[in-house]
């Protein structure tokens, strides 16, 4: 089952926030430059927790992944955006 997943990082080295940005565009979409939001199954999630590790200073970084719950339940409804922009509309493959 796939979860609906927000990811939110602050990295405070700017060549580890350029790599970790680059890391998540191969599991989501981003909201804002340091929010994404990821549609994943648990093997997915735990690949994604590993990549993160390698790029992130886990004493100087901060990573949050919050479940939103399962992806065609009702986390698509637990989001509300004001102003610019629209969330994006996960259709995702994933490749290995």
């Amino acid at each position: 089952m796939r979860h609906s997943l927000l990811v939110c990082y602050d990295v405070r080295d700017p060549a580890r926030l350029r790599r970790t940005h680059k890391v998540m565009l191969g599991f989501g979409d981003p909201i804002q430059y340091s929010v994404f939001l990821c549609e994943l199954s648990r093997a997915e999630r735990l690949l994604l927790e590993e990549a993160l590790r390698r790029v992130v200073s886990l004493r100087d970084d901060s990573v949050l992944i919050i479940d939103l719950g399962p992806a065609r339940g009702t986390a698509a409804h637990r989001i509300a955006k004001l102003g610019r922009g629209a969330l994006p509309h996960l259709e995702r493959e994933l490749i290995v």
